[in-house]
């Protein structure tokens, strides 16, 4: 009789993943000289837990338009798109289940508004709001991921700014 071989057990590709697509914004505002960005503490999380404002893209929804509703809904701002910093892809498990999860993260720049005018039916999904010094928000923020968009964000506002002083 001849055997065949199988390959060992492995939970990750016995079953398909489901697997979820958010968006977010790095925003960014100059006060007093320094870029800024508008940073969330999520309900729930514990003080210090620095994060960016993100979530689901809906149906037929445009990542870069749930960008900006979850920066509103999130911060209280209002901003414009600068362009696609990156995807962060990570696998978390809610209820015993594996999900696969990519973040496509947006430079947002914020020049109005007050931070964490929230709307009352948001209220619950964020416990603070702050600016973070963009430069120390690679250290601040909880998430490896989104440490790397601030840092991506910093490094696309340093080549602007080059590149302005450069044509002035």
């Amino acid at each position: 009789m001849t055997r065949r071989y199988l390959p060992p057990a492995n939970p990750v590709y016995d079953r398909i993943m489901r697997r979820e697509f958010s968006a977010g914004g790095v925003v960014v505002r100059r006060i007093r000289g320094e870029w800024r960005l508008a940073a969330i503490r999520p309900g729930g999380k514990p003080e210090g837990t620095w994060a960016l404002p993100k979530g689901l893209v809906g149906r037929g929804e445009d990542p870069a338009a749930t960008a900006l509703r979850e920066v509103h809904e999130e911060t209280g701002l209002h901003g414009t798109l600068e362009g696609k910093l990156g995807d962060v892809r990570y696998v978390y498990t809610w209820a015993g289940e594996r999900i696969f999860k990519i973040v496509s993260f947006f430079l947002v720049r914020a020049p109005h508004g007050r931070l964490g005018d929230l709307p009352p039916e948001q209220a619950f999904e964020v416990a603070e709001t702050r600016w973070l010094a963009l430069a120390e928000a690679p250290r601040l923020l909880a998430y490896k991921g989104e440490r790397e968009m601030a840092e991506r964000a910093l490094e696309a506002l340093a080549g602007a700014e080059a590149g302005a002083s450069k044509s002035a």
